[in-house]
């Protein structure tokens, strides 16, 4: 009974890749998807795979994007494209690989695409494009989006309807790094100037933290 193309891209996704070293055949172990998503909110991943893994494991990180269509490997992926790591550059490709994680809803690639619209990284500037993807990231609970999107709020993206929900979120974080502490504070406080004292009031009520 032969297996389906499901079935063996994944039965391939899930093999190592055997790298030739000292004329011996050495298994390199693919990565869990929770540590690659560690990896990339620090920024990390393509150190991972360039310096670390020596490009070994392209082929694995490929399947599990392009087949299995697993979020975290899709940002990888379309992140090694974009900027030619381990692989040949394909901005475009990897961009678009990006926007499938995106799409289901990977808080990083939210945020980084958000980045590169605000910024012209890669793309063409466009702040209203950047402005939704950076809000929709913030929601999801991550971290560096929340700073992020307070800090274009008070640069003048978004509306002054945004304000309560970006202040909710920077007072309701829980940091051990002091400047992290530190910028939520400030960015709270340059929010809470921006709003009537009573809405403040009544946010500070609504605080679980």
């Amino acid at each position: 009974m032969q297996r389906n193309d499901a079935t063996e891209a994944r039965a391939a996704a899930d093999s190592a890749v055997a790298a030739l070293a000292d004329g011996e055949l050495r298994a390199v172990p693919l990565y869990e998807e929770y540590e690659l998503i560690e990896w990339i909110n620090a920024n990390r991943h393509l150190q991972q795979v360039r310096d670390k893994d020596n490009c070994q494991l392209t082929q694995d990180i490929e399947a599990r994007a392009e087949v299995l269509r697993l979020p975290a490997y899709q940002f990888l992926w379309g992140d090694m494209l974009a900027w030619g790591v381990c692989v040949p550059q394909q901005s475009r490709r990897g961009l678009t690989m990006l926007w499938k994680a995106a799409e289901q809803g990977l808080p990083a690639a939210l945020e980084q695409l958000g980045r590169y619209y605000y910024d012209g990284t890669l793309v063409q500037q466009n702040r209203e494009r950047a402005a939704p993807l950076m809000q929709e990231a913030a929601s999801l609970g991550f971290e560096k989006a929340q700073f992020t999107w307070a800090k274009w709020l008070l640069s003048g993206s978004g509306s002054p309807l945004d304000y309560p929900q970006a202040y909710l979120w920077l007072k309701e974080m829980v940091l051990n790094d002091k400047k992290q502490h530190q910028e939520a504070q400030r960015l709270s406080a340059a929010l809470a100037a921006r709003m009537p004292a009573p809405k403040v009031k009544e946010l500070n009520h609504r605080l679980m933290f």
